[in-house]
């Protein structure tokens, strides 16, 4: 618990717990990186799972990778900066954990979805394999479950 009671005490926490506004910013903030991160995952993942199939995947899956990968950067950043605000309550907060366990799967996920010839495939227009439709298809679950297990936080 020493680094949990060290990141409280470090000055970003401070300033959050001290002004609602910066509060507020930082928590839309981290609100607008959750939408870059699923708004990019979910049209990404549909088309790999075999809708939208007029979209080329070559033209979709290069930017809204970028994208969902941004989102994932800034909302861990925008997280942690909010996580620090009350480190020792949140870290027992099952529904927390769940989204920090589901963001984790989710990355894997993504991480062995960008792997392979099977990815590669996709990428050049060939055909989409069933490996890369089920790893969208348990995409779009993980990402969901995430964003609703981080709803409900704030209830438990």
């Amino acid at each position: 618990m020493d680094f949990l009671e060290w990141l409280s005490g470090l000055p970003p926490a401070s300033v959050l717990r001290q002004s609602a506004i910066v509060y507020m910013l930082v928590n839309a903030a981290h609100i607008l990186a959750i939408g870059l991160l699923v708004g990019a995952i979910l049209p990404l993942d549909l088309r790999l799972a075999g809708f939208f199939s007029h979209v080329p995947v070559s033209v979709l899956a290069p930017f809204l990778s970028q994208v969902s990968a941004t989102g994932l950067v800034l909302a861990a950043i925008t997280g942690l900066c909010l996580f620090s605000v009350r480190p020792l309550e949140y870290i027992v907060n099952p529904a927390l954990l769940t989204k920090l366990g589901l963001i984790a799967f989710g990355t894997l996920n993504a991480f062995l979805q960008h792997r392979g010839p099977a990815w590669r495939e996709a990428l050049q227009d060939g055909p989409i394999r069933l490996k890369v439709r089920l790893l969208a298809i348990v995409s779009l679950a993980t990402w969901i479950t995430a964003v609703i297990a981080g709803r409900w936080i704030g209830f438990l």
